[in-house]
């Protein structure tokens, strides 16, 4: 599909720089087969049905950010995908000026060396320790690494500590949250719970590639980055269960999604999976696993809109939006959400 089918016009001052406070308080545009209509983050208890089932990812954001030093110059690094204890695919700002063999120091006793050159300043870094002594490095040395649309609007700062983490979040390894999860709280999911809906947890630890742009003209040539995800046993045995039993599969985030996708059978059911995913999803895809996503307004030409489309319909959400642009919703990672109904082609 042409990619500018995905496109269109988002007023700058639409773009959330800050969460809601109370993160219930978020709006909440519920899209339907047939009609749209506006809620409150804090309605989502009686806009679900007893017996769903919600799937949440329970990534965790570390500072993956670095600056640091080839020499004289100034390199950047964002990591993305972890590939061993001490190696990491990351991106890297002047990607040009590094090539394999290069040394980048980032704090005292606290270095990488440059394994691998990819394309798009992607670049594979080996560091001088690993596992635990590297999360503890990161956690001196990085910084929270914020989306670029906030970024360049604003610093950094301690409250992105917690505003950019989920309540669930406790396996660590995202370099992006799983936003849709960041409306969550104690007091929502003990709500949840008590309208009989379950909360089962999964984990994809996002990457930086989520925020790459589309650059090429055609969905087919588009390359996705991968990213690790693992569905354990007792989330497969709750998706199953609630199958069985009539109920609905709930995501919370197109990550959540992406991954259920990836994990379930052809004939429906789930299975444990702890591997990569690489799964794009466009309009015409035939989703097995989810019926209703939770998920944040998403950039124009990008993969997630792209995803939302394939879910509710192009024509839909580009109706959606339009109605969350004219009503002053906000977009984006800190943003307001929408609840999707599937609408299978």
């Amino acid at each position: 599909m042409k990619v500018d089918l995905f496109d269109f016009e988002l007023p700058e001052e639409r773009i959330a720089l800050r969460p809601a406070v109370p993160r219930e308080s978020a709006k909440l545009l519920q899209v339907g087969p047939d009609r749209t209509s506006d809620h409150l983050i804090g309605d989502l208890p009686g806009l679900l049905r007893p017996g769903d089932l919600l799937v949440a990812n329970d990534t965790k954001v570390i500072p993956a950010r670095l600056r640091g030093l080839r020499g004289a110059v100034k390199i950047e690094a964002t990591l993305h995908m972890r590939l061993a204890g001490d190696c990491w695919a990351a991106f890297a700002r002047p990607g040009k000026r590094l090539k394999p063999g290069d040394t980048i120091v980032f704090a005292d006793d606290f270095t990488a060396r440059v394994e691998e050159k990819r394309d798009g300043g992607e670049v594979v870094l080996r560091f001088n320790r690993g596992d635990a002594d590297l999360m503890a490095a990161l956690h001196g040395a990085g910084e929270m690494p914020l989306p670029p649309y906030i970024a360049s609007k604003r610093a950094t700062d301690a409250q992105d500590l917690d505003d950019y983490q989920t309540v669930l979040a406790d396996q660590p390894g995202a370099v992006a949250a799983p936003t849709a999860g960041l409306h969550l709280t104690p007091d929502l999911i003990a709500r949840l719970k008590g309208a009989g809906i379950e909360l089962a947890r999964v984990t994809l630890h996002v990457g930086a590639g989520t925020f790459l742009p589309v650059k090429v003209d055609d969905t087919e040539d588009h390359r996705m980055h991968a990213e690790i995800g693992e569905v354990g046993a007792e989330a497969a045995s709750a998706f199953n269960r609630t199958r069985e039993r009539g109920g609905r599969i709930v995501s919370i985030g197109t990550t959540s999604l992406r991954l259920l996708e990836t994990a379930v059978r052809p004939d429906g059911r789930l299975q444990p999976y702890a591997d990569a995913t690489d799964i794009f999803i466009t309009p015409g895809y035939r989703f097995r696993a989810v019926d209703v996503l939770l998920t944040n307004f998403h950039l124009p030409r990008s993969t997630l809109f792209m995803l939302v489309s394939a879910f509710s319909g192009l024509e839909r959400m580009r109706a959606a939006y339009a109605h969350a642009i004219g009503h002053d919703y906000r977009f984006y990672s800190y943003g307001d959400a929408c609840l999707l109904h599937r609408v299978d082609p």
